[in-house]
């Protein structure tokens, strides 16, 4: 039987039982705006225009690589790697401190409506200790409800709230899954708030994490926040080889370490011609077959000379607008002519 992994930050469906003992009418998931699901972790406000004066923020990390901001308006002295008690939903919660300091505006309109309680106690290492092995339990049991209901959907993990007020499972679906009698189920067993949330493969792979094609943590289990959209057009940018096998993460997605340096790729090529456009070089006019953007270097074919010969950017002289390749005219950097 396999067993449960850690909890993400982000859902898509979020279906709760009502507020008690989680019983009564289930609405199942609900939809934001066109009918899509909506964003988990939504900040309350808008993010400050300052920082607060006085006040550090606490990244705290929970069960699965979960990230939280949170302030420390009571001052509690905490270091990094200690773990604290922080506000939560309806409770208290507990995880581990992994920064102190100023952080980022955006991450202050998490922050400024929830903050840190205290600097966990022995007694409360050994409660969330007992936490982490209740789940194991509860992942066994919610897994038999599924199987029960024949229900389309995997369960990937269980968190246990630190004060025992939610149990939340997070589960991945091809498609959306009606789960209200799942959460009566639950809900009749455990006598506590449950809630059930979907998410995608993206958030599966951080919840159990691993280690990535480049020998490190993923991303995604280490140091992100946030996913961001990633794009083939930007791996065609990178001159990247369009294999899916080297292109894509464990998840099936392609890699997030894509976006990294596609800023950096899109401003290098607004300094150079495009493949098939005329330049002049100080050999004559030619024609560019490749690019080498790092070292910011044309290939171009000259008539009248065999192969290719290489130039930098600063050595050509081309225009934007009238010598692309047909069929792919439009603006573009203009140099003028030597």
């Amino acid at each position: 039987m396999p067993k449960p992994t850690g909890p993400g930050s982000r859902g898509r469906n979020d279906g709760r039982a009502p507020r008690g003992s989680g019983g009564g009418k289930g609405r199942g998931p609900r939809r934001g705006p066109g009918g899509k699901p909506p964003v988990r972790n939504r900040p309350r406000r808008e993010a400050p225009r300052e920082f607060p004066e006085g006040v550090d923020l606490v990244l705290v990390r929970f069960k699965g690589n979960r990230k939280g901001y949170y302030h420390n308006r009571r001052r509690v002295p905490l270091k990094v790697g200690q773990y604290c008690l922080v506000e939560a939903d309806r409770g208290k919660d507990m995880g581990r401190v992994t920064y102190i300091g100023k952080g980022r505006l955006e991450w202050w309109a998490f922050a400024q409506d929830q903050g840190v309680l205290a600097a966990a106690t022995e007694q409360d290492l050994a409660r969330l200790h007992e936490n982490r092995g209740d789940e194991w339990e509860f992942y066994d049991i919610c897994l038999e409800k599924i199987l029960a209901r024949k229900l389309n959907m995997n369960l990937v993990s269980v968190e246990r709230q630190f004060d025992h007020k939610k149990i939340t499972f997070y589960f991945t679906a091809e498609k959306r899954v009606d789960f209200r009698e799942l959460v009566r189920d639950l809900a009749g067993v455990f006598r506590t708030r449950i809630e059930l949330r979907q998410i995608g493969v993206r958030d599966e792979a951080r919840f159990k994490g691993g280690i990535g094609i480049c020998g490190r943590e993923f991303c995604c289990s280490g140091f992100l926040h946030r996913f961001v959209p990633v794009t083939l057009k930007m791996a065609k940018a990178q001159q990247l080889p369009l294999n899916p096998a080297k292109l894509s993460g464990p998840c099936g997605r392609l890699r997030c370490c894509i976006n990294y340096e596609d800023k950096l790729y899109q401003e290098l090529r607004r300094n150079l011609p495009r493949v098939g456009a005329t330049v002049r070089t100080p050999e004559g006019r030619g024609v560019v077959r490749k690019l080498d953007l790092l070292r910011e270097a044309c290939a171009v074919e000259i008539p009248g000379l065999d192969g290719l010969r290489e130039f930098p950017a600063d050595k050509l002289r081309w225009n934007g607008e009238h010598s692309l390749p047909a069929g792919r005219r439009g603006p573009g950097p203009v140099s003028p002519p030597s």
